[in-house]
């Protein structure tokens, strides 16, 4: 990591007020009142991110707004997690979550988990029940392989983010299932979703939301934050990828070749998908002012399969069409014009990662190349 990402790291602790805890697992792991003899991983995997238990406060009753009332705050290009469900749509700017890392969300009668790591770029959605109950998540100060470590607020288990399983506590071995979403732009938001709503900056917490802790961070030539392990040399550690997992079959697409191609048609077992990068959202992870931020463009991963005719698409001058209707789509893989106006691809689970977070966890993923 650079020296400026050490800076901010510096200062993120400053504004939570950290006092650094020696979390030794030989010694008494006070504040927690977790299950540590039930485990799936050496404890001594667990490392102190800095902030301690909720440190890094989560968001447990979030609040909307329109999309209106939200353009005073976030720049058009800005990255938001969008996430749909039961017919409603949702945007969860990455200037709150950076700050956050989870909400704690119901939409629909659907209780959901709305997470970012951004030492591992990863935006992931979980459903947040367990055995048909609800649970609230929160941040524990945590990392493992970079990761944010994740718990529940009944048992304390300690949950991987980057995966939903639970490695430590009373629930060690159960899964969360994890629900389709995507970065993109504000802005493609809004045209994807004119009647979405987005989380607001009224979290009951003062943070400076619009800045980057981690200015700096998304670079290419830096180091991931406090990870020893050997990296997988097949990616540069951080090089972004788009990570999917099918069933039980993980595969990355770098950055490298997905920006360039722009569309690229494969296939996952016999399952016929379809990658998209278009001009879109800026990362989160660049500079001071997110709004600054480099524009890494917006990404989506569909089945290209719709009412048993496979498709194929081409992108010029900035939109996505079907060469077999000319139907235009959006990044949000909606149809918007043309013979097919009114359909949605299916939308796989999927997301934009560091590569040495997608290889760490899924070792065996193949990686996508034109040859």
């Amino acid at each position: 990591m650079n020296p400026l990402c050490h800076i901010r790291f510096l200062v993120i602790s400053l504004l939570f007020s950290v006092v650094t805890t020696n979390y030794a697992f030989g010694q008494e792991f006070s504040g927690w009142d977790t299950n540590f003899k039930k485990k799936s991983i050496n404890l001594s995997e667990l490392k102190s991110g800095g902030p301690p238990k909720d440190g890094i406060p989560s968001i447990d009753n979030p609040v909307f707004i329109s999309q209106n009332d939200a353009s005073e705050w976030i720049e058009s290009s800005e990255p938001i997690i969008a996430f749909t469900h039961q017919g409603a749509a949702r945007a969860y700017p990455l200037q709150v979550l950076i700050w956050h890392e989870i909400v704690n969300d119901t939409i629909g009668d659907t209780p959901i988990l709305v997470t970012f790591c951004p030492l591992c770029y990863s935006a992931i959605v979980f459903d947040r029940r367990i055995n048909s109950e609800t649970h609230k998540f929160g941040v524990s100060g945590l990392l493992r392989h970079s990761d944010m470590i994740m718990f529940d607020r009944k048992t304390e288990s300690l949950w991987q983010q980057f995966t939903g399983e639970a490695i430590v506590g009373d629930y060690t071995g159960t899964e969360l299932k994890i629900l389709p979403s995507q970065i993109m732009s504000f802005e493609q938001f809004q045209k994807s979703y004119p009647k979405g709503t987005v989380l607001s900056k009224e979290t009951g917490h003062k943070r400076p939301y619009g800045q980057n802790p981690y200015a700096g961070y998304d670079d290419i030539n830096n180091t991931p934050f406090l990870m020893d392990e050997p990296h997988d040399r097949r990616l540069k550690p951080m090089q972004k990828v788009i990570g999917i997992q099918e069933e039980d079959f993980q595969k990355a697409y770098p950055y490298s070749i997905t920006k360039e191609k722009t569309i690229i048609h494969d296939e996952i077992g016999d399952r016929p998908v379809v990658v998209f990068h278009i001009d879109g959202a800026r990362s989160a992870l660049d500079a001071y002012q997110l709004s600054e931020s480099r524009k890494d463009g917006s990404t989506g991963a569909f089945s290209r399969t719709l009412n048993n005719q496979t498709l194929t698409f081409s992108y010029e001058d900035g939109q996505i069409t079907d060469d077999q209707t000319k139907t235009s789509w959006t990044i949000a893989g909606q149809a918007i014009e043309g013979p097919l106006k009114g359909h949605q691809l299916e939308q796989l689970v999927f997301g934009d990662y560091f590569a040495f977070a997608w290889l760490v966890f899924w070792p065996d993923t193949e990686i996508f190349n034109l040859q």
